[in-house]
Order: structure tokens, then C-alpha cells, then sequence
């Protein structure tokens, strides 16, 4: 993929409250692209949510949506804007397509605050016990396979939606321009 059709996709990575639903309606306006969401794109796949579809078929299944919603998205031509479920990454050869997808942005914030902004929704059901805890735990595991594939990183809980979506067009402005080296 060229540089310019790579700046043309945007994939939004991150742990499940970490904005990529709210920063990735917030670029769609600002940039007048499409936005495809994981939640909504497995739903509309499957069915059901994705807390049915673990009680209903458990984790493997879980991911098996998740990886095909990310096939969806990245199915689509540019430009387009993809949130991608925060358990993909876990997947090697997930993590393959999302770093040759397009512009990786991975939106960030502490355990605290994403379990905050997750803890309780509906479709969330690693949250139920230990959402802190959880938080964590997980984002040890999975900093450093995000951190590996993006592009830029935003931490969401000093920025509004917005805010990261301009600092997002401001980057691929920089990268169209040659003003950065081609991100790779």
C-alpha cells in the first residue's frame, strides 16, 4: 500500500473505552469519510452483541467476529476510518493486517479511566468483577503489541474526541506533505 492510500485508512486501536467509537464519529465529521465501528460491525455479522456472542459461543468465537469485522473494514476502499476491537491485536496475523491496513492511531488512557468510561456497558462483560484489575492486567499484555503497530498515539483522557481527531488530520497532513518519514 502507498503512502497515500495508507494516510487515506485510518485504524483506530485501543482498549474498550478508549475513544475509538467517539474519536472515530468526531474524524468521520471532521473528514467526511466513513466510519465502520467493530461493535457495530459484528452485531450487524452476527446478531448479536458482542456479550451474546460470548455467552452464546464463548471467546474464540468472540475473536473469530472480531477478526472478520476488521476484514470488513479493511475490505473497504479509502477513504475510511475502522475501529478495531481491542482483542485483534492478540492475533499475529490480525496484528499483520492492521500494521499494512493504513494509518495506525492508537488511542490510549490509564486503567482507571477506561474502566470508568467501560465498566457496566452491556457488551463489556470482562468488566463485570475487577474492571481496574482487568484494565491493568490486559493493557500489560496488549501495550506493547499496540505500541508495535501504530502510527501515532493518543491518550484520550487529555484530549476530547475532537481534539484527537484534528491532531489525527494534523498528522496525516504532515505525513502527505513528506514532511515525516513514510510511516511503514
Amino acid at each position: 500500500m502507498s503512502r497515500s492510500q495508507r494516510a487515506t485508512r485510518i485504524l483506530l486501536i485501543g482498549m474498550m473505552g478508549s475513544g475509538k467509537s467517539s474519536v472515530g464519529r468526531a474524524l468521520a465529521e471532521r473528514t467526511g469519510w466513513p466510519f465502520l465501528d467493530n461493535d457495530a460491525l459484528v452485531e450487524r455479522a452476527t446478531g448479536r452483541t458482542a456479550r451474546q456472542l460470548l455467552a452464546d459461543e464463548g471467546e474464540a468465537r468472540l475473536r473469530e467476529a472480531e477478526s472478520a469485522a476488521l476484514g470488513a473494514g479493511l475490505a473497504l476502499d479509502p477513504p475510511a476510518i475502522i475501529g478495531v476491537a481491542g482483542g485483534v491485536l492478540l492475533d499475529p496475523d490480525d496484528r499483520d493486517r492492521i500494521d499494512h491496513g493504513g494509518f495506525v492511531v492508537w488511542l490510549s488512557a490509564s486503567p482507571e479511566v477506561l474502566a470508568g468510561r467501560a465498566a457496566g456497558a452491556e457488551h463489556r462483560p470482562w468488566l463485570d468483577t475487577d474492571p481496574v484489575g482487568w484494565f491493568r492486567q490486559t493493557m500489560a499484555d496488549r501495550s506493547p503489541l499496540y505500541a508495535e503497530v501504530s502510527d501515532l498515539e493518543i491518550d484520550t483522557a487529555e484530549t476530547t474526541p475532537a481534539q484527537a481527531a484534528d491532531a489525527i488530520v494534523a498528522k496525516l497532513a504532515a505525513v502527505a506533505e513528506g514532511s515525516l518519514p513514510s510511516v511503514s
